[in-house]
């Protein structure tokens, strides 16, 4: 009795440790797939606001000279 009651917690622990490498190695994935999502999102979120800036900068430069100029006495 003795000896097959350790075959069965030896293969009970053997399962379990199998599937909590099992488990860690999805949620491992499902990690970098939501860290890459995330980081594309910013990135794209960056490149936006980058053009925007670089528009109104260049509209700023353009609508400068139109400016009157003021003359100091």
């Amino acid at each position: 009795m003795g000896y097959v009651l350790r075959v069965r917690m030896a293969s009970f622990f053997a399962g379990a440790a199998t599937a909590s490498l099992i488990g860690l190695s999805v949620l491992y994935k499902d990690y970098q797939v939501a860290h890459e999502s995330i980081s594309h999102q910013a990135k794209a979120f960056h490149d936006l606001l980058d053009t925007r800036i670089s528009t109104l900068e260049s509209l700023r430069q353009t609508e400068a000279p139109h400016l009157p100029q003021t003359t100091a006495d």
